[in-house]
């Protein structure tokens, strides 16, 4: 008897998934239990193994395709031989369609009703089509075009590379002939080797679908500017003493990173600061208190941003977070982080230091209520006991949620990441 494998719902956000790679042919027995298929949801790419037995006898999602949660994406029989015709004809009639929107009918009215809320329509742009009937010339041949100069005068100046705007005409109305180049200077335009015309018309574009990671970013980034009252404070630390403890630690064998630093910092000031460990429930207009302090660091892979959790990162010493930092950030790269290692958090870390910015300002990641952006150690000019020197610092900017915290808490906040980073010895306790 045919029956259908559909596409499975993998993480607690997902809508639709991507199929990386099927493990089966069709054609090919397939054991319960065994591997199937690998599918590219908005977190990561998993692993999907056989419920049943069965021969795959057809792939309706290939590879690169996507489908949602639900939709069939295979067939599969009990026998090799068993016909399946008219089970493809079922699944692709419309009564099926009518079932399936009933079911999602059904869900829909399960769930509760959605908070409506008036916004702004979100325009929508589109590229401009390449230009047609474009004929590309050089800057330099767009000037000689525009000078009055004899065509001999021209061929000169270009065999003997002379600019024809540093020589003044002396033929009929300021014309440039072959005895003004005398007078004209060298073309000082620098050219490396022979320059080549450019083939592809310009405008030119390509469109690629947004991956299902790509396409959650894009919409809750977007959700999130939209519908957040943005409040930014921004504060320079002294970095000098974090990058010295910092150095003294790699010189005793201890490989700890600045970021290490910035979590247990961020932590011991959220203990501080429990209104900045927050969040905001939009569904049901209110404030969200967490109880425990569990940072979402923010880690770029390919494809791209994923945030792995420091669980109750206020009971964990530097070096502890430092080992779990390093396994969460290389699970994340491979794909292999699981549900809970990144699902929730009660604040956020963005550090694009190590990319040499200087400073940024982040997007809440809702719906936690703050996220810290961390820009690079930069060196800098110091004056101490009125005396110039050398020093070293790190711009912060900590990005807030109005309804939840005000400026004064977010500079508190914010001051309080500021002692333990310029006193790195008491992150060391």
């Amino acid at each position: 008897m045919p029956f259908a494998v559909t596409m499975p719902k993998l993480s607690p956000t997902m809508q639709e998934g991507t199929i990386a790679k099927w493990h089966k042919k069709e054609g090919e027995k397939v054991e319960a239990g065994e591997l199937l298929l690998e599918v590219a949801t908005d977190k990561a790419t998993v692993e999907y193994n056989a419920l049943d037995e069965g021969f795959l006898r057809k792939i309706l999602v290939k590879e690169g395709e996507s489908a949602t949660v639900n939709q069939p994406i295979a067939v599969l029989t009990e026998q090799p031989k068993e016909s399946i015709e008219a089970f493809l004809s079922n699944l692709a009639t419309p009564a099926a369609s009518h079932a399936q929107t009933e079911t999602k009918q059904q869900k829909k009215e399960e769930e509760p009703a959605p908070q409506v809320i008036s916004r702004t329509p979100i325009a929508t742009f589109t590229p401009e089509p390449p230009l047609e009937n474009y004929t590309f010339a050089f800057p330099s041949e767009i000037e000689e075009k525009k000078r009055a100069a004899s065509p001999l005068a021209k061929k000169l100046a270009k065999e003997k590379g002379l600019d024809l705007s540093t020589v003044k005409g002396t033929g009929p109305g300021g014309r440039i002939t072959s005895h003004d180049l005398n007078l004209a200077q060298s073309d000082q335009i620098v050219t490396f080797g022979r320059r080549e015309l450019p083939t592809v018309p310009p405008g030119s574009f390509e469109e690629i679908p947004l991956s299902p990671m790509r396409k959650v970013i894009s919409q809750r980034l977007q959700s999130a500017k939209m519908s957040i009252p943005h409040i930014y404070v921004h504060q320079e630390i002294d970095a000098a003493f974090l990058f010295e403890t910092r150095e003294h630690l790699k010189n005793g064998n201890i490989k700890v990173s600045i970021n290490d630093f910035i979590i247990r910092a961020v932590a011991l000031s959220l203990k501080e600061h429990p209104h900045c460990n927050s969040g905001f429930n939009s569904a049901s207009g209110s404030i969200i208190l967490f109880k425990t302090i569990d940072i979402s660091v923010a880690v770029s892979v390919e494809g791209g941003l994923i945030t792995p959790i420091i669980r109750h990162a206020d009971y964990k010493n530097i070096g502890e977070i430092s080992v779990e930092m390093k396994e969460l950030a290389a699970k994340a790269k491979t794909g292999k982080l699981q549900p809970e290692e990144y699902k929730g958090g009660s604040f956020t870390i963005s550090n694009m230091g190590m990319y040499g910015i200087t400073d940024f300002c982040a997007i809440i990641n809702p719906p936690q209520a703050a996220i810290l952006a961390v820009g690079g150690i930069q060196e800098c000019v110091r004056v101490k006991n009125g005396q110039i020197t050398a020093g070293k610092k790190m711009d912060l900017t900590l990005s807030s949620d109005h309804r939840v915290i005000d400026g004064a808490e977010a500079a508190k906040f914010l001051k309080s990441v500021q002692k333990y980073l310029e006193n790195p010895s008491l992150l060391l306790i």
